[in-house]
């Protein structure tokens, strides 16, 4: 039999142990969280949902949808920096855990890995053509970027397809399994290419450097500067023209707003590595979900 002392004992053993390694664990968590590139992911994740919700996905669907989008962001967020663990780590971010050996690239290239395996039934659970859609667009067009199209000049495409897919993720987990409209997709894949000209303009001189010629470095910082609005300005000028029904004088006041975030972000000179016109991106495609939302208008 145990004494009262010695299950005291156990106990207290037991609670430092817990004690010592929680600490460690809540700790790797954060790191890894901060492998993931997080505010886009749950951004992307938001957004997504919302649409879901207004299209009439219900609570269950929309929950369903917010699920796999996330958890194809972070395979995604993860795959990007256990790939590019090198060459940041030649670059000198300090904000990249894989490149400063707070995690090693193996670890972050698992934890991708899972991600992605945990994507795939999430995603079908909205249905197989519609978990076909986003796995087979959002997510593998994120992998293929990560892998190697974002050396090319056709590194907008993942972009452009993988945010294209988006809606029509959200519509064909309907009953009905209709198509989006296309207005939903062009907005959707121009403002994925704004997000992608965006992301790599404070990191052009690093990536060229170390051989990453994508379309923006190619263009070079001063055209993406000029670029990058333009193509959201064009996202928003969809979102007026394409729905059926008159935008009103809120939506008017929303697509003001979007374009003067969108010049402002990137026209505007920033200093080096800031995230603010990737920021002001993030808010011009919530203003655009905002515009469409407002507007009450079927993505179908």
């Amino acid at each position: 039999m145990v004494s009262s002392s010695q299950g005291h004992s156990v106990y207290l053993a037991i609670m430092s142990l817990h004690l010592a390694v929680l600490p460690r664990a809540t700790r790797g968590v954060s790191v890894l969280l901060r492998c993931c590139h997080l505010e886009p992911a749950l951004a992307v994740t938001v957004f997504t949902t919302a649409l879901a919700a207004a299209a009439g996905r219900g609570m269950a669907g929309s929950a369903a949808v917010a699920a796999a989008v996330l958890a194809g962001q972070l395979s995604v967020g993860w795959c990007n920096d256990a790939v590019d663990a090198q060459r940041d780590t030649a670059a000198g971010r300090r904000d990249k855990p894989a490149a400063t050996g707070e995690l090693s690239p193996r670890t972050v290239a698992v934890a991708a890995a899972a991600a992605l395996v945990l994507c795939v039934p999430l995603s079908l659970l909205s249905g197989a053509l519609a978990g076909a859609v986003h796995v087979g667009g959002m997510v593998a067009g994120g992998w293929a970027y990560n892998l190697g199209v974002k050396r090319t000049a056709l590194s907008p495409l993942p972009y452009a397809v993988g945010f294209g897919s988006l809606p029509a993720f959200v519509t064909l987990g309907l009953p009905s399994q209709p198509w989006p409209a296309w207005w939903a997709v062009a907005a959707g894949a121009l403002l994925g290419v704004g997000a992608h000209l965006v992301n790599v303009l404070p990191d052009i001189e690093d990536d060229l450097a170390a051989g990453v010629r994508g379309l923006p470095q190619r263009l070079d910082r001063a055209a993406c500067r000029w670029l990058a609005p333009l193509v959201m300005l064009a996202a928003v000028g969809v979102l007026v023209a394409g729905p059926p029904g008159a935008v009103g004088m809120v939506g008017w006041v929303l697509a003001a707003l979007a374009g003067a975030v969108a010049v402002a972000g990137t026209a505007v000179p920033s200093r080096a590595r800031s995230r603010w016109p990737f920021r002001a991106a993030i808010t011009v495609a919530g203003l655009a979900v905002a515009l469409l939302l407002l507007r009450g208008s079927d993505m179908a």
